[in-house]
């Protein structure tokens, strides 16, 4: 991937801000051009509601969201779009999940304990409320999914598996197929939080055999504030809506309702149709680029930085130590510095800009007795040249802070 060529497809790049370093992006990636002009057409050109008024730039709208609903739906491997549910986040989406099945006392959902709060707490929350059951499958000093234990963790009792597809920390991902075929060998439904997979490699949830997925847009060049819900028709025309009001009812009395169907049921209320139509335009331009050519790309990335301070006796990589495992994520710690300030440090040095903490994955932090770390992630505009630029700030701060 010609990365130099990329970066100029993007904003940031002939900004004020062009010899900044963003390794952010686990957190929110960029947009390119192509992403804001086609928000921005429909501010400009059509700026009216969808799905209602039939007038003409109605209209327009609607055939905007339908093709974007398309879009992603082939982007994800599905071949019905009604399969596609939009929502303004990953969270959205999980808890539209958790709160929709109706599950009850007795019911047990079984996660991993790796996952990021939005696939944590909303079980959480039906625990205490339900009376459902939980369990965990507890990830191994390796960093690796151990498919064995999630084995011995199954039971008849387990209603739902849920799990990250790819970890948000450790950037490991998991072997989703065989997830899926051992869950519902046993009656279970799967749920995956594709936050961090959608926007590093090919997905098909019909491969995987996954009966819900979702994503969030902001992650893979798309506006914030959008997301999507994967769904089985068939699971989704039993799941209750999370939100329900105008646009998702077919006829309403003062003592009953009926429901359209999905996707309709599950999108009450004025939609964000400048980040659906965006979204649809995110999608194009990864299609353009390519989801192996973006993978390796990463992978590259990754092993460049990795092979020049793995054997730092300051520095410790959060496992699997192996860059190729973990995809476009190197997260660290640096020895007697709290990982903020090694964020704040390496912004003031060289405009070199992570995250820091604990990345809303608490539990596996407090659970290994950590305080956080500092997490650099790459994406499809970052190049070789801040890779090297961040090893040498990496081994300053080390020379000069480190205990």
């Amino acid at each position: 991937m010609d990365a130099k060529r990329v970066r100029e497809d993007f904003p940031l790049y002939s900004s004020s801000e062009k010899e900044s370093v963003y390794f952010d992006n686990a957190c929110q990636t960029l947009r390119p051009d192509l992403v804001i002009e086609k928000m921005n057409d429909y501010y400009h050109l059509y700026p009216a509601c969808g799905g209602r008024s039939v007038h003409r730039l109605a209209t327009q709208v609607s055939i905007e969201v339908d093709d974007a609903r398309e879009k992603i739906g082939r982007f994800l491997g599905t071949s019905n779009a009604d399969e596609i549910v939009f929502t303004k986040n990953c969270t959205e989406a999980i808890n539209l999940v958790a709160k929709g099945l109706n599950l009850k006392k007795g019911d047990v959902v079984l996660t991993t304990d790796i996952e990021h709060n939005s696939n944590h707490i909303p079980w959480m929350q039906l625990q205490r409320t339900n009376g459902i059951g939980r369990g965990f499958v507890p990830t191994p000093a390796s960093g690796t999914f151990d498919i064995e234990e999630f084995k011995r963790r199954m039971s008849k009792k387990v209603r739902v598996v849920s799990v990250v597809h790819t970890n948000n920390v450790t950037g490991t991902s998991l072997p989703i197929r065989e997830v899926t075929e051992i869950a519902h060998d046993q009656g279970a439904l799967v749920l995956v939080d594709g936050a961090q997979a959608a926007p590093h490699q090919k997905v098909d949830v019909e491969r995987l055999q996954v009966d819900f997925y979702g994503i969030s847009l902001h992650k893979m060049l798309g506006p914030s504030g959008m997301g999507v819900l994967f769904g089985r028709k068939e699971l989704l025309n039993d799941l209750e809506p999370l939100i329900t009001g105008g646009g998702g009812v077919a006829m309403a009395s003062f003592d009953s309702a009926e429901l359209l169907p999905p996707p309709d049921k599950f999108e009450s209320g004025l939609l964000n149709y400048a980040g659906i139509i965006g979204s649809g335009a995110a999608v194009d331009y990864l299609n353009a680029l390519g989801m192996d050519e973006v993978e390796e790309h990463e992978r590259s990335l990754n092993t460049r930085i990795t092979r020049r301070l793995k054997d730092n006796a300051s520095i410790s990589i959060l496992p699997p130590i192996d860059p190729r495992a973990r995809g476009s994520i190197f997260s660290f710690n640096v020895n007697g510095i709290n990982s903020h300030d090694v964020a704040m440090i390496l912004d003031e040095m060289a405009k070199i800009m992570i995250r820091s903490g604990m990345h809303c994955v608490h539990p596996y932090f407090a659970s290994r007795k950590l305080d956080g770390c500092a997490r650099a992630s790459f994406y499809i505009y970052n190049t070789e040249e801040e890779c090297d630029l961040f090893v040498e700030k990496v081994l300053s701060l080390v020379k000069t802070f480190s205990a």
